[in-house]
């Protein structure tokens, strides 16, 4: 491994260091909430406004964590949405279909009515999953998970 040095300090060294950071919200909790519509930095409800099935809250009414970052945020949940109507929906009744169990009529009405629905029913999951696999991978974004910056960092570093 080579080190780079940057105003004496080792970004190997750093990259160490954050690897042994431990989480105050792990992993595992970050799932639990996504799957639950929970915010995934303090756990409490408030992903979307209450009254309103289909608005996302800005921020969480608990801890203040924005959810949506920037505009365009949020297009992962509309492709997970639309993977997860096709794959999980679409694909079996034209399987069902081509394996005979059901008719051509029952197949399109079935498909017609599915593709409607189910990215309608399947909204809100499809924003709570996103935001959960968003911080899946980045967790110390999350701002429970962030360290005190030193005199000498940046918040990027």
């Amino acid at each position: 491994f080579a080190r780079i040095s940057v105003s004496g300090a080792s970004l190997f060294g750093r990259r160490l260091f954050h690897a042994r950071m431990k989480l105050t919200v792990t992993r595992g909790q970050i799932v639990a909430r996504g799957l639950t519509h929970r915010c995934p930095n303090c756990g409490k409800r408030g992903l979307f406004i209450p009254g309103s099935p289909f608005r996302l809250a800005e921020a969480c009414p608990s801890c203040g964590l924005r959810f949506e970052r920037d505009e365009g945020s949020f297009l992962g949940a509309i492709s997970l949405n639309y993977g997860v109507t096709v794959c999980g929906f679409l694909v079996p009744v034209l399987v069902a279909y081509l394996a005979g169990w059901i008719g051509a009529m029952t197949a399109v009405v079935l498909a017609g009515v599915g593709a409607v629905m189910f990215p309608v029913l399947f909204y809100r999951s499809s924003r709570s999953w996103w935001l959960m696999n968003y911080y899946l991978v980045v967790p110390r974004h999350l701002p429970a998970n962030q360290r005190a910056i030193a005199a000498d960092e940046d918040a990027n570093t």
